[in-house]
C-alpha cells in the first residue's frame, strides 16, 4: 500500500518551502499525498492562501483554524497549543504513516507535538540551521521530536547529528524552495501584471524599469519595536528613489506593529511609487524578486532563495542571524541612513553568481524518494 503522507502548511513561507515537494509526493506511485492547511494560511489579512493552493491543483483534506488574534507573545503562545489541539484531532482521523512539519514556526512545533503524542512519525524539512528570535528554540524543539531530518546542506546535516540525531536519519537533501527558483531562472519573463492580477494598494508604476522588493517581519524577541524597526526601514528605502513593492508582515508576535508603522507612513508621508500586496503564488513572487534590483528586509528569501537566482539583498536586524549567507547579501541594522547606504551599494553591485548554499534545484524528487523508501518509526534515542 502506498504510504500515506500528510503536509500540514500554515503559512507562506511554508507553502514556497515544500510546494516542490508536494508536486513530487503527488506523482510518486508509492506515496499518497494527504493536506492540511491552517492558522494564517487560511485568514483574507495574510492574502487567503489557501486559495492559491486550491488553485494549484492540490486538493485540501483538512483546514485548521488555529490563530488567536492579536499578534503577541501571550496569542503567539496560545495559538500553538490550540494547533496542538485541534491538529491532534485531524491526525487521529487521518492516521498517516508520516506528518511532514517544514521550519521553525509556532505552528511547526504544535503539529510536531501533536503527532508526536499519537504516535505517527515526523519529518521535519529545514532542521539543523541558526537564526535569531524564538525560531532558533522552535527549530531545534522540532527536531528532537523529529524522525527523519531533510536538511538544506551539510552544516546543518553536521549540526542535527552533533544534537544526538542518529546519522541514519538524517538526509542533505536541500531546500524546496530551490527548486522553485530554479524553474523561475529558468523561465525569468515577468509576463504578468502584478496590479491587475493582485490587487493590492497604492501607486502603480512600469515594473519593467528598475524597482525594489522590500519584505520586513516583526521580530518575536523584539516585538515591542517592531513599528520603529519598519519605519526605519521605510525612510531608509525612500532614500533611493526607486519604485518598490512591499509585502505584508506574517502573524508573528508584534506584526501589529509592523502593520501600524507602514498604514501610518502611507497615510501621513504619501509615498509615491510604492504598492503595497498581502501575498502571491511562490512563482509569481520569486519572478519579481528576480526582476528586482535589490530585495530589502529580513525575510529568508534575501539569504536563501536570492543567493540562487544572484540578486542582491539587504538584510536588517537580528532576524536571520547566524543564518549561512551568500556573495550577495550586505548586513546592516534599523538605521536608515545605514539602509539607504546598503541600497546604494547594492545598486552599484549588480547582480552576483549564483550560490548553491541551500541546494540545486532538485530538493522535491529527493524528499518524495526517502518518504517512500526511508524506514519510519516513533521510537528514537540520543546517540553520542
Amino acid at each position: 500500500m502506498p504510504r500515506k503522507i500528510c503536509v500540514v502548511i500554515t503559512a507562506r513561507p511554508s507553502y514556497s518551502r515544500i510546494k516542490a515537494g508536494l508536486r513530487a509526493i503527488r506523482v510518486h506511485p508509492d506515496l499518497e499525498l494527504r493536506l492540511v492547511v491552517g492558522a494564517s494560511a487560511l485568514l483574507d489579512r495574510y492574502g487567503r492562501l489557501v486559495e492559491m493552493i486550491t488553485a494549484d491543483g492540490f486538493h485540501i483534506d483538512e483546514t485548521v483554524y488555529m490563530i488567536v488574534e492579536g499578534e503577541n507573545l501571550v496569542t503567539s503562545a496560545k495559538s500553538t497549543g490550540l494547533g496542538i489541539v485541534e491538529l491532534a484531532t485531524v491526525f487521529d482521523n487521518m492516521r498517516p504513516d508520516l506528518v511532514v512539519t517544514i521550519a521553525d514556526r509556532f505552528e511547526t512545533l504544535a503539529t510536531a507535538v501533536a503527532a508526536s503524542y499519537i504516535n505517527i512519525p515526523v519529518a521535519h524539512v529545514q532542521g539543523g540551521e541558526v537564526t535569531g528570535s524564538i525560531d532558533e528554540k522552535v527549530r531545534h524543539a522540532v527536531t528532537k521530536l523529529s524522525n527523519l531530518h531533510f536538511v538544506a546542506n551539510a552544516h546543518a546535516e553536521e549540526r542535527v547529528i552533533r544534537m544526538g540525531e542518529d546519522p541514519r536519519r538524517v538526509f542533505v537533501t536541500g531546500c524546496p524552495s530551490i527548486d522553485l527558483a530554479k524553474e523561475v531562472l529558468a523561465d525569468p519573463l515577468l509576463d504578468f501584471d502584478p496590479f491587475q492580477k493582485y490587487g493590492g494598494v497604492g501607486d502603480t508604476f512600469d515594473w519593467n524599469d528598475d524597482y525594489l522588493v522590500v519584505l520586513q517581519h516583526p521580530v518575536t524577541t523584539e516585538y515591542r519595536e517592531a513599528r520603529r524597526h519598519v519605519t526605519e526601514t521605510l525612510f531608509g528605502v525612500r532614500e533611493c528613489g526607486l519604485p518598490m513593492f512591499w509585502f505584508w508582515p506574517n502573524v508573528d508576535a508584534g506584526s501589529d506593529g509592523t502593520s501600524a508603522g507602514i498604514r501610518a507612513y502611507r497615510e501621513i508621508e504619501h509615498p509615491g511609487g510604492t504598492h503595497f500586496f498581502k501575498n502571491m503564488t511562490p512563482e509569481d513572487f520569486l519572478r519579481l524578486v528576480l526582476n528586482a534590483r535589490c530585495l530589502v528586509g529580513n525575510s529568508s528569501v534575501g539569504i536563501r532563495e536570492c543567493a540562487y537566482l544572484g540578486v542582491s539583498a539587504v538584510n536588517i536586524g537580528t532576524r536571520q542571524s547566524g543564518r549561512e549567507r551568500g556573495r550577495n547579501v550586505i548586513d546592516v541594522d534599523y538605521d536608515r541612513e545605514s539602509i539607504a547606504a546598503a541600497i546604494s551599494r547594492q545598486l552599484s553591485n549588480g547582480r552576483y553568481p549564483s550560490d548553491l548554499i541551500y541546494g540545486d534545484g532538485q530538493a522535491g524528487p529527493r524528499i518524495a524518494a526517502l518518504l517512500a523508501s526511508a524506514p519510519l518509526t516513533v521510537e528514537k534515542q540520543l546517540t553520542y
